[in-house]
């Protein structure tokens, strides 16, 4: 049997540590290896949408891992079908999202390509893939295998025997970066059609604005947190994350949008924006709904242009306030609170008996129930 391996690249991975894996890979027998950059195309078909929908999974998550694995995927598939292979392997365990993830892909595109997953077909530990490993002359340091690292353009999840229960806390240790800024700092992104485009002023294509934005928030150990949620195999799962481009990001471009959608544009956003995350993290990615929605979110992001001011602080930021040439907050209609100009007390005064009229309907002829 002749084995190629293929490494994709969605922004996790440096120039060294992409020479070290082929010189691994091709010093184990690979017949050929190959590394994939994916990142702009992950850009381009993923991230950008998660920012357009301020995608956070239950309310927390940016789906740093979730929302790669797909892209991840769809290139192994391509590089698959390029080289004439039969049968893919990948390491999943059987007890997480992406078998399932990385699995669907195949059996949606390649149904009759065969998947070999030795880790889930053994039912291998953690300890046991170490053993397996030393003992064939692969000894990884045990204090950096016991945690399970997935790192990205989007953020990395960290996952290890405390996020296995649902009482303990990750040490701090285990995060990737460590705080090393005190004083706080103020930063700007300006946003142009609901993307970033310039960090500070300086103008950046969205990869290396996000880039940059990470190195400069993780000196503040910023977009640490625990995601509790359902798996696609129906357990709860537990992964501490470390996020701090995607955090700030999708919390300025939040405000950007209060300030320049319409009420109803805001709702709509939201319930399609939930949807789109859950297809993205439950492996459905594929569904023709997904690029419905695409649709939708790029078509909301028209007037989504402006500058928003965050600022940084050990731990944690703070998204002071944004200007942009269609901010619907018009001085020219009134200040909230303060005073009007586009009606009068008596508009207002008409306006709430009619809005009231069917609520005195209804206890009128309830009175007595």
């Amino acid at each position: 049997m002749e084995v190629h391996t293929v490494l994709v690249n969605t922004g996790g991975f440096s120039a060294g540590e992409e020479t070290h894996i082929r010189e691994r890979a091709l010093s184990l027998g690979a017949a050929t290896h190959t590394t994939v950059d994916a990142v702009e195309e992950y850009y381009n078909k993923g991230i950008r949408y998660l920012i357009f929908g301020n995608i956070l999974k239950n309310a927390t998550y940016p789906l740093s891992v979730s929302s790669e694995r797909v892209f991840q995927a769809l290139a192994v598939l391509r590089h698959a079908q390029t080289v004439g292979a039969t049968h893919v392997a990948h390491g999943s365990t059987g007890a997480g999202n992406d078998q399932v993830r990385f699995d669907l892909v195949f059996e949606v595109m390649a149904p009759g390509m065969e998947i070999i997953a030795p880790i889930r077909e053994l039912a291998l530990s953690r300890q046991e893939e170490i053993d397996y490993l030393a003992k064939n002359g692969c000894a990884p340091a045990w204090e950096k295998a016991k945690y399970s690292i997935n790192q990205g353009l989007w953020g990395t999840s960290i996952g290890g025997a405390e996020t296995l229960t649902s009482a303990t806390s990750l040490p701090a240790a285990a995060y990737p970066s460590q705080p090393t800024a005190t004083a706080p700092e103020k930063i700007s992104i300006t946003f142009r059609k609901g993307e970033p485009v310039e960090l500070n002023g300086k103008p950046l294509p969205p990869v290396e604005l996000i880039r940059q934005l990470n190195a400069t928030a993780a000196r503040f150990a910023i977009g640490r947190d625990t995601h509790v949620g359902d798996t696609i195999i129906g357990i709860k799962g537990r992964v501490a994350f470390e996020a701090p481009a995607p955090m700030i990001i999708i919390k300025s471009h939040h405000l950007l949008e209060k300030h320049t959608l319409t009420k109803g544009q805001l709702y709509w956003k939201d319930q399609l924006a939930g949807w789109y995350g859950q297809l993205m993290h439950e492996a459905q990615y594929l569904d023709p709904l997904a690029r419905n929605i695409e649709a939708f979110l790029e078509d909301t992001q028209k007037f989504v242009t402006g500058t928003v001011e965050t600022e940084l602080m050990p731990y944690h930021f703070a998204v002071l306030g944004c200007s942009s040439p269609y901010d619907l907050m018009n001085a020219k209609f009134g200040a909230y609170g303060e005073t009007n100009k586009s009606f009068t007390g008596a508009d207002v005064t008409g306006f709430t008996k009619v809005l009231a009229n069917p609520l005195k309907i209804y206890y009128s002829v309830h009175e007595n129930d």
